[in-house]
């Protein structure tokens, strides 16, 4: 068909109305773009320029109960130079006072660091690299250097700030004094979060380069604040001396984790405690709150909570007879064994206590309570014994006190819970229950945490939680008492006994993993423990010492294997503190807190110009502060700073030496 001409002009037409119509709509889009939404596309080329940056606050501090640091935030700085903005006969005029400063700050010659600026000048670099890991003091006398001391815009000063947790106990007491990181928040900085965690600041940051950025103004938009500080029970000799004792026998008996807890009889306040686990190279850290989370058969260190319920029933005294026969007893179709060869014969109550016999025990309660077994399980859970302490700091192990009725009761159940298995209980409620008869009944709830603080101000105090103000009669109390100082004196505790110091306790020893009994006696294995209370008159302390899976070759008896821990513990804390037999003379804690926390503080807060006074102080916190002023610090001792080889006053020179005598 031929193309005629009315086609052709149909055809242009429709090309040129499309064209007009897409010009139309470009035209009509561009003033959309310029006038309708100008603004916001404005405002998204902006935020392509400058950006808000987060100030992250500077989390509270934890501290020891007499004022020593345990956890802290440090500020650290990465300083930078925008040499553009820097005028060139300014430049030129300071240059070299700037190197000079930069080499006694940081290191190298004063003309290599000439060089380096000079090259970044000439480069027009916005941000060359000067160091890192800048403590705040060094932070504030940069600032004040030549050239840098014209700010931002002028002097092209430029300091990234950071925060860094430092824990002057490095992993001491980690699980317990805890952290806030990718690896969770156990502890006590897990459980008062809510009150470390400060308010977040501003700052306003300007990009001069692809991936680079330098803050518009000399200070933050809005300043961040800083959280509050938490003061803990925590005794730092106690500390140290808990944790190496712990330690050392650890790793004599080639054991696979333990732990230690020391607490104040009267409040409950805990001012130890070290929980370490093995690594797979064979070293020992802190690897879990095995005191706090860690439910396991106690042994023989239930006998006690069985005493106290057998006594209590008066179904028995401390003078009733039963007969071990020569060792080995036959109960409801199993065997029970004593750990003496050929037995023990008869003997009284007391005494099985104190030789910690397991046939009289499982005698004793089932002859006496196998009829009603309630009789005997409930005032167990009377004494708080099947509950959880509630615990700021997570992860507590829960108990298990099996009553009646329970899936795992049978025949065998109450004589095996008389000597401590077929049950469960961590340590930190083993010790609460040891500690409830040091304190004449009353149990009290452990605690960590003394107060809350905000700079010198005090927010919230923790006073004494009583669990149960009366265990059980002053009658069985004095009792119990008795034959505990009577286990160290002539029972199974008798190798720690002191002529000159006295202790009160029960040892411990304990099947683990025995499900497959053949394939446990193949590789045996026992929990070992101590528990027990100093001085045994009228006590300031109780402690738990347990150690899992000690080398059975070498020894695994509670006696022989965390006996020695608590021993030395109770003798170094009696020998060191005379706390123990001058109380009335003690300076309040809370003013010796008051001092600590309000000196370091003060010295941490300013920059210093001339040697600062140290007397007094915790060692931690004296190096801290002596690094911080760039002094090198050499230690005599342990404890407090007494002596310091450069005076008060004297002019502080960066490098120099100081000696610190502690006692």
């Amino acid at each position: 068909m031929a193309v005629t001409k009315k086609n052709i002009l149909n055809r242009l037409n429709f090309v040129l109305l499309f064209i007009v119509v897409f010009f139309i709509a470009i035209a009509a889009q561009l003033v959309n773009i310029q006038f309708v939404e100008g603004d916001r596309y404005r405002g998204l080329s902006e935020q392509l320029t400058i950006r808000t940056d987060t100030i992250h606050a500077n989390k509270g501090s934890v501290f020891s109960a007499d004022g020593s640091l345990l956890a802290t935030s440090m500020s650290q700085y990465e300083i930078r130079m925008d040499l553009v903005t820097v005028n060139g006969d300014v430049f030129e005029k300071n240059v070299k006072g700037l190197s000079k400063e930069l080499s006694k700050m940081f290191g190298n010659s004063a003309s290599k660091w000439e060089t380096k600026l000079r090259r970044g000048k000439s480069k027009k670099s916005r941000y060359l690299f000067i160091a890192r890991n800048v403590g705040y003091t060094d932070y504030v006398k940069i600032k004040k250097f030549p050239i840098f001391n014209l700010g931002v815009y002028k002097g092209g000063f430029i300091a990234e700030q950071t925060t860094v947790r430092a824990h002057p106990l490095d992993k001491v007491a980690e699980r317990t004094i805890g952290y806030d990181d990718y690896r969770g928040a156990p502890g006590i900085e897990g459980a008062y979060r809510s009150y470390l965690t400060g308010v977040n600041g501003v700052r306003l940051k300007q990009k001069i380069a692809k991936g680079q950025w330098k803050p518009i103004n000399d200070n933050n938009e809005k300043e961040p604040v800083n959280g509050k500080d938490i003061v803990t029970t925590i005794d730092v000799n106690i500390q140290d001396i808990a944790h190496h004792s712990l330690l050392r026998q650890l790793e004599f008996y080639k054991a696979e984790h333990g732990c230690v807890v020391v607490m104040e009889t009267k409040t409950g306040e805990v001012k130890a405690i070290s929980n370490l686990g093995r690594s797979k190279a064979g070293k020992y850290y802190e690897k879990r709150n095995y005191a706090v989370y860690e439910s396991h058969e106690p042994g023989s260190a239930f006998k006690v909570m069985a005493m106290v319920v057998a006594l209590e029933s008066g179904k028995i005294d401390t003078s009733t007879v039963v007969d071990t026969g020569t060792g080995r007893y036959r109960m409801h179709g199993r065997y029970i064994s004593d750990s003496k060869r050929g037995g023990y014969g008869e003997i009284s109550a007391a005494r099985a206590l104190e030789v910690s016999s397991n046939i009289a025990f499982a005698r004793l309660i089932d002859e006496n309570f196998g009829e009603k077994p309630e009789e005997f399980i409930n005032p167990l859970l009377k004494m708080n014994l099947n509950n959880k302490l509630g615990l700021p700091i997570k992860g507590e192990g829960a108990p298990l006190i099996p009553s009646p009725g329970h899936e795992i009761w049978s025949k065998n159940a109450l004589p095996s819970i008389a000597y401590g298995y077929n049950l469960k209980l961590t340590p930190l409620q083993t010790l609460t229950f040891y500690n409830a008869i040091a304190n004449n009944g009353e149990m009290v709830k452990p605690s960590f945490v003394k107060e809350i603080r905000s700079y010198d101000k005090h927010v919230q105090k923790f006073d004494k939680v009583v669990i149960n103000p009366k265990i059980c009669s002053e009658k069985t109390i004095g009792k119990v008492q008795e034959i505990l100082k009577n286990v160290v004196f002539r029972g199974t505790g008798r190798s720690l006994y002191e002529e000159n110091f006295s202790m009160a306790g029960k040892t411990g020893t304990a099947r683990t993993e025995y499900g497959n009994y053949q394939e446990w006696v193949k590789n045996k294995k026992y929990i070992s423990s101590f528990t027990g209370y100093f001085p045994a008159e009228n006590p300031k302390y109780s402690c738990i010492v347990v150690i899992h899976k000690p080398d059975k070759t070498v020894g695994y008896y509670g006696a022989d294997v965390s006996g020695p821990v608590f021993k030395d513990i109770a003798q170094k804390i009696y020998t060191s503190n005379h706390e123990i037999n001058l109380a009335e003379n003690k300076v309040p804690e809370f003013e010796s807190v008051d001092k600590n926390f309000n000196k370091y503080n003060k010295l941490s807060d300013i920059e210093l110009k001339s040697i600062p006074n140290l007397k007094g102080m915790a060692a931690m916190d004296a190096i801290s502060i002596l690094e911080n002023l760039g002094l090198k610090v050499q230690v005599e001792g342990n404890g407090k700073v007494v002596e310091q080889s450069l005076s008060e006053g004297e002019k502080l020179v960066k490098g120099s030496t100081i000696f610190i005598k502690l006692v």
